[in-house]
């Protein structure tokens, strides 16, 4: 598998770490931490030297009933930061957790390059957005949104559902014109704890789609909640489910800790003769 981002050509064979950066108050874990472009810029120097391959910015939380944020308000967060990354770290390569095409196509221009949507094209333009730049695109499987979502955790057949879901975006994607997609499972989105866990043991399933697999459990409530303790103390078992995951087939991991996770990368392509 192989990604095309602005040109560059992007082997999957080595697993890939994406850097979170959310420039957002109310974040489960990092909420205010970088609330200043020099905070930004430091922080996403430190996760560039791990060896982070994207750095993903968000201006908008989606943790569950995070409070709504304005068109206006996210590019105001997110806008700043990414011409500062952009003016400071010119060949590395930033992706937009967003998924309003408005804001996309902000940033977009300013040389972002790949689009990460946790509602997988709710947006009617975000698809035709996406093709238009020729970048990569994340699609998420989520119900609802981050407001609605914990109320719409009943599935007749999760894991058939979910391929399903992933079945009519990537048919989707197509007819827009997107030639580079990535497949995240959504682990807290609409799914119980016990059913994030069911998703994880069945990673391989999602073989089936043909796509590259995003993996985003970093320091989420199915890794504290099950070991009885807090987002600050869970890399532990963050990153003992990014070795797991690596081992169903994840192609990349969305990370808090970008060290932390290329050691598992590391090991694993060690273990693999890769």
């Amino acid at each position: 598998m192989t990604l095309n981002c602005h040109g560059n050509l992007l082997d999957l064979t080595v697993p890939k770490v994406m850097g979170i950066l959310n420039v957002t108050p109310d974040s489960f874990y990092d909420g205010g931490s970088y609330s200043t472009i020099s905070a930004v810029v430091q922080q996403a120097e430190s996760m560039l030297d791990a060896g982070a391959t994207f750095i993903d910015i968000g201006g908008y939380s989606s943790k569950p009933n995070a409070a709504e944020v304005s068109v206006d308000e996210e590019l105001h967060r997110v806008l700043p930061v990414v011409k500062a990354l952009r003016q400071t770290f010119p060949t590395a390569l930033l992706s937009i957790d967003t998924f309003r095409s408005v804001v996309a196509q902000v940033v977009l221009d300013e040389g972002v390059a790949m689009v990460n949507d946790i509602s997988a094209g709710a947006d009617p333009n975000m698809m035709a957005t996406v093709a238009k730049y020729n970048v990569p695109y994340v699609m998420m499987h989520l119900r609802g949104n981050p407001q609605t979502m914990q109320s719409l955790t009943q599935y007749k057949n999760l894991i058939p559902d979910m391929l399903y879901y992933f079945a009519e975006k990537i048919q989707a994607a197509k007819a827009a014109g997107i030639t580079d997609y990535i497949v995240d499972p959504g682990f807290g989105f609409a799914k119980t704890t016990e059913q994030n866990f069911e998703i994880l043991a069945h990673l391989d399933y999602f073989k089936s789609l043909e796509a590259p697999l995003l993996i985003g459990v970093s320091r989420k409530s199915m890794v504290y909640k099950t070991l009885q303790t807090t987002p600050d103390l869970a890399l532990n078992g963050t990153t003992f489910l990014h070795g797991f995951a690596l081992s169903k087939g994840a192609k990349f991991l969305r990370v808090h800790d970008v060290k932390e996770a290329l050691e598992c990368v590391a090991l694993f392509q060690k273990l693999h003769g890769i």
